[in-house]
């Protein structure tokens, strides 16, 4: 009990110490997933691994009347073809969203937080669910790489200020 009234007097007589980010998770859920399985049998008489293309997106959005909120989702697309005749074998199409609270975040640093903090967290569920809807389909379990969500924001701001000037003219 003497530590409330310690921590307030050293408090109130020095400098304030900085607020940390708050970053909690309220809820992820899958929001669409899809699989086809166009050619499993071809895939199973093949002795070569497929090739596994992945395209990776993400969106963030500050939910509605739900102060601090935002939605963030993984938006996967991964493709598998044989590597002699580029026959699709199967596609995953998975939107994976994450409910997030976020405060103390200023505004400046709310863009690359909302899209690298908030995708790191959710992902191993992303990658579980891939895994397990791959060998659900009759092919070995698809383990996804880590995503350097970094360099995918980074990407993506060079892609921006590329297109900018072209918008202007």
């Amino acid at each position: 009990m003497t530590d409330t009234s310690t921590n307030g007097a050293a408090a109130g007589a020095g400098a304030e110490a900085p607020v940390q980010p708050r970053l909690q998770v309220l809820g992820q859920y899958i929001k669409d997933l899809s699989f086809e399985n166009i050619a499993a049998q071809k895939a199973a008489q093949a002795n070569e691994q497929p090739d596994i293309q992945v395209q990776v997106n993400l969106d963030a959005k500050k939910r509605q009347n739900a102060e601090n909120q935002y939605e963030v989702a993984i938006k996967l697309k991964i493709e598998a073809k044989t590597k002699t005749s580029s026959e699709m074998i199967f596609v995953i199409e998975l939107d994976y969203a994450g409910i997030f609270l976020i405060e103390n975040v200023p505004d400046e640093q709310m863009h690359p937080f909302l899209l690298i903090e908030c995708p790191r967290m959710i992902f191993p569920f992303v990658r579980r669910i891939v895994s397990d809807v791959s060998r659900d389909g009759g092919f070995p379990p698809l383990n996804l790489e880590t995503i350097d969500f970094i360099a995918l924001y980074r990407q993506e701001l060079a892609r921006r200020a590329a297109s900018q000037p072209t918008a202007q003219a």
